[in-house]
């Protein structure tokens, strides 16, 4: 249920959830946990105590302990979106209501969007990474509708995002917004039984990423090929 809230886990030296503590340093950039060195070194007082010198706490390099954080990556949600001429005329309009819905909710949570929209003869991303919600808003408004469904284009040119955010510490999730009925080949030629199989090709690719997938079908009717598009992307 939780799934879409947050970014995998990454230690952290100062920020985050405090899971215990360790020996370290705050040289090293990390918290010093009081406590924790004091427990450490407590035990060891009385054999310290060099005799004839007043008592006094007596802590050395090996007793020091830091805190230890764990703290939610960073997410991005990169939202694909099906401008073609068949998504435009059965539900385009309720496909950018829905995105600006879950746009509001990534605002919220103070992640980052990218939009990237598929029609003619290829996708574009026209929305990098951001967390700018006016801005998202105004590129999704602007999002004109018509000619083909370059699907295969659109799912290699996700994946390439997807891949460039891991890279950069960030948990990605794409959200396909499609009927998932493409008929344009990936070398731009019109050609619905070639497209589907360059499709397929693009999303077994897609797979390798181990990324969160959401896929929602824009068609009027419920689409067998949108639920095997979501199969084969793992979503």
């Amino acid at each position: 249920k939780s799934s879409g809230k947050a970014g995998a886990q990454q230690r952290n030296k100062q920020r985050g959830r405090p899971i215990g503590s360790m020996p370290g340093s705050p040289r090293e950039g990390y918290k010093l946990n009081l406590m924790a060195t004091l427990r450490a070194c407590a035990p060891w007082q009385t054999l310290r105590q060099p005799i004839g010198e007043p008592r006094k706490l007596r802590i050395q390099p090996s007793d020091i302990r830091v805190t230890r954080f764990k703290q939610p990556q960073e997410t991005a949600t990169i939202f694909v979106v099906d401008a073609s001429g068949s998504s435009a005329l059965h539900r385009m309009a309720e496909a950018k209501g829905a995105i600006e819905l879950l746009l509001t909710d990534c605002y919220s949570r103070r992640d980052s969007v990218a939009l990237i929209a598929f029609k003619g003869t290829e996708a574009e991303v026209l929305l990098p990474p951001t967390r700018s919600l006016v801005r998202a808003k105004k590129v999704l408004a602007a999002l004109p509708g018509g000619g083909g469904t370059p699907l295969a284009h659109a799912i290699e040119l996700a994946e390439q995002l997807a891949a460039t955010i891991q890279r950069q510490g960030i948990t990605p999730t794409t959200v396909f917004f499609t009927d998932g009925m493409a008929n344009i080949a990936r070398d731009g030629t019109p050609g619905r039984p070639q497209a589907q199989a360059d499709v397929l090709i693009a999303a077994k690719r897609f797979q390798q990423l181990t990324s969160r997938t959401l896929l929602i079908d824009s068609s009027p009717r419920a689409s067998s090929r949108a639920r095997e598009l979501a199969s084969a992307l793992n979503g």
